[in-house]
C-alpha cells in the first residue's frame, strides 16, 4: 500500500513519466494502469466464472432435491453426503467437498429474509414452551406460558404441569392483571388448545374454551400463517429469552406456584431494563401499552373446566383421570365439578361440598377422611382398615382418647363407636379447635362425644348469639315491659311471711 500510495504521488502530483516510474520500480504498465486508476489496490477480479467442468452439470439436479426436501419430515431430509451418493449412482465423478459446497450455497439462497415490522403500543403475543423443574425433588417437564408487549418488551411468564383449557383461562388472568389491562390485540400460533381447525388463508375455527375467554375479555385474536412462527418473533425470542434467563439453572422448588411466586418477581424486575434500539426502560413504556389497553373486566373470569358427572358408590367423582371424595350423603348423586390449576371444587346445585388439591397425574385418588366418618359410624369396625383413613396424622390426644374410651366402655365396640362420634366434630370445626376441646375432656376426665362438644360451644364468640331485629322486621311492633323489681322483692317478703 505504501509503494502504491507513492507511486500515485509521483505520476499524478509531481508529473513523473510513466516509463521512468516503471524502469525505476520495475512495475510492469498493466500494474501501473490499476495503481493509477484505483485508489488501493482492487483485489483479484475473475473476468468469467470459474468452470465446473465435474459438478456443474449436477447443480440444477442437486437444487431440486433440496426443493424436495421442503416437503418431507425434517428428520428424513438428504443431508450433503447423501445427496453426493445419489448423484455419483447417477454419473457424478468429482468429490464430496464441492457437492457439500454447492449444497450450502443452494441453502443459503433459498433462507427467507423477513421485513423488520413495527409494534403499536397495546399489542400482545402469546406462547407456551417447556422446560425442566425439580419439584419436591423429582426432575419433571411442565409447560410455562409467555405473554410479551413487543412495544414496551414488558414480558409475563409462568409455570404450569400442562397445556389445557384451564390453565389457558388462568395463564391470561394472571397476565392481565400484571400487566394492569388487556392488550386490544393478541397474536398466537395454532395451537390444538385454541385453534379447532385451520380453515383457508386466515381463517379459523377456534375451539369453546378460548371463543369464552375472547367474549370475557374482548380482545382482538390474531393467528399466524401455518409454520410461520416468525410473525410473532418477538414471542418467540421471549420464549427462549425467559428459559435462559429465568429457568437456569434447573429450578428446584416444593411446588409450581412457589416457583411462580419468584417468577413474577423476575418479570417485575425485567421492567427496569432498556432494550437494545428502544429509548427509555422497559417500565417506562409499559406505561404507553397500558394506555392503549382495554380495561379488565369488573367480574373477575372463572378460570375452572366445568364437568356434570355422578358420585359414584364409594364416594368419589372423576375428573381428568383421577377422583376426588366427597360427603356420603352424596353418594349416587349428580353433581359439578369444577376444576381450577391448583383446586377441585365439587358443587351440589348452590352448595360447595367438597374442596381438593389438584392432581396432575394419572389414576390418582385424593380423600377427604372426614367425608367417611358418617358411613363408619355406622360399621366402626372398618376404622382401623378404611383406605380414606390412611396416613390420616392426627395428633396425639386423638390416640390417647380413644383407648381410654376402648378401656371404659362396658360392651366390645361402644368406645369405638363413641371415639368416632368425636371425630366427626371435624365435619363442623376445624382440627385445631377439636383438639384442644379433646386435650381439655382428658384432663377433667370428660370423654364423650357430647361433653367435649360442650368445649368447643365456650370457644365461641357469645356476641353472634346476641338477638337481632335484621331479618325479623314483623318483631318490631311487640313490645315488652320493663321488670319491675319491686314486685320480685315483694313476691320474695311473701314467701318468706308464709313460711312463718
Amino acid at each position: 500500500m505504501e509503494q502504491w500510495a507513492e507511486i500515485r504521488h509521483r505520476v499524478l502530483v509531481e508529473g513523473a513519466s510513466k516509463r521512468a516510474v516503471m524502469k525505476e520500480t520495475g512495475v510492469h504498465h498493466t500494474t501501473l494502469g490499476k495503481m493509477l486508476t484505483h485508489s488501493e489496490p482492487p483485489g483479484y477480479r475473475r473476468q468469467v466464472p470459474y468452470a465446473k467442468p465435474k459438478i456443474g452439470p449436477y447443480e440444477d439436479r442437486i437444487r431440486q432435491i433440496i426443493k424436495e426436501d421442503t416437503k418431507a419430515p425434517k428428520k428424513q431430509r438428504h443431508t450433503a453426503k447423501r445427496i453426493f451418493e445419489r448423484i455419483r449412482a447417477e454419473g457424478y465423478t468429482g468429490g464430496y467437498t464441492q457437492v457439500k459446497v454447492t449444497v450450502r450455497k443452494i441453502k443459503r439462497r433459498q433462507k427467507e429474509v423477513f421485513v423488520p415490522l413495527t409494534h403499536r403500543p397495546g399489542e400482545a403475543q402469546a406462547d407456551f414452551g417447556y422446560a425442566l423443574v425439580r419439584v419436591a425433588g423429582q426432575l419433571r417437564k411442565v409447560a410455562f406460558f409467555v405473554m410479551t408487549l413487543p412495544y414496551s418488551d414488558a414480558i409475563f411468564l409462568q409455570v404450569f404441569e400442562r397445556i389445557t383449557m384451564e390453565v389457558v383461562w388462568e395463564a391470561h388472568r394472571r397476565a392481565f392483571a400484571f400487566f394492569g389491562g388487556v392488550p386490544w390485540r393478541i397474536t398466537y400460533d395454532n395451537e390444538a388448545v385454541w385453534v379447532a381447525k385451520v380453515l383457508s388463508g386466515r381463517g379459523r375455527r377456534l375451539t369453546r374454551g378460548f371463543l369464552q375467554l375472547q367474549s370475557h375479555y374482548l380482545f382482538e385474536a390474531h393467528f399466524c400463517r401455518v409454520n410461520r412462527a416468525n410473525e410473532k418473533g418477538a414471542v418467540e425470542s421471549d420464549v427462549r429469552y425467559g428459559r435462559q434467563n429465568f429457568l437456569v439453572p434447573v429450578p428446584e422448588v416444593r411446588e409450581l406456584e412457589e416457583l411462580n411466586a419468584e417468577l413474577l418477581d423476575r418479570c417485575r424486575a425485567d421492567l427496569a431494563g432498556q432494550s437494545r434500539g428502544k429509548s427509555g426502560r422497559r417500565g417506562e413504556r409499559l406505561v404507553e401499552d397500558q394506555a392503549a389497553f382495554r380495561p379488565l373486566p369488573a367480574a373477575p373470569f372463572d378460570a375452572c373446566r366445568k364437568v356434570s358427572t355422578w358420585v359414584n358408590s364409594l364416594s368419589l367423582v372423576r375428573f381428568d383421570r383421577n377422583d376426588y371424595s366427597v360427603a356420603v350423603r352424596c353418594a349416587h348423586h349428580p353433581v359439578v365439578v369444577k376444576g381450577y390449576v391448583n383446586r377441585v371444587e365439587v358443587w351440589q346445585q348452590t352448595e360447595r361440598i367438597a374442596e381438593h388439591r389438584r392432581l396432575w397425574g394419572k389414576d390418582g385418588v385424593s380423600f377427604d377422611p372426614v367425608h367417611y366418618l358418617a358411613l363408619l359410624e355406622r360399621k366402626p369396625g372398618a376404622l382401623d382398615h378404611a383406605r380414606p383413613l390412611e396416613g390420616w396424622d392426627l395428633p396425639e390426644c386423638f390416640g390417647v382418647l380413644r383407648r381410654r374410651l376402648e378401656d371404659e366402655a362396658e360392651t366390645e365396640g361402644d368406645g369405638t363407636r363413641e371415639y368416632i362420634h368425636v371425630l366427626r366434630l371435624l365435619e363442623t370445626h376445624g382440627l385445631p379447635a377439636v383438639a384442644q376441646a379433646v386435650k381439655k375432656g382428658l384432663r377433667v376426665n370428660a370423654l364423650t362425644r357430647d361433653a367435649i362438644a360442650q368445649f368447643l360451644i365456650l370457644q365461641e364468640d357469645w356476641r353472634q348469639t346476641t338477638f337481632r331485629l335484621e331479618g325479623r322486621e314483623h318483631l318490631r311492633r311487640v313490645r315488652i315491659d320493663q321488670t319491675d323489681l319491686l314486685q320480685y322483692g315483694s313476691l320474695l317478703a311473701a314467701g318468706a311471711g308464709g313460711g312463718q
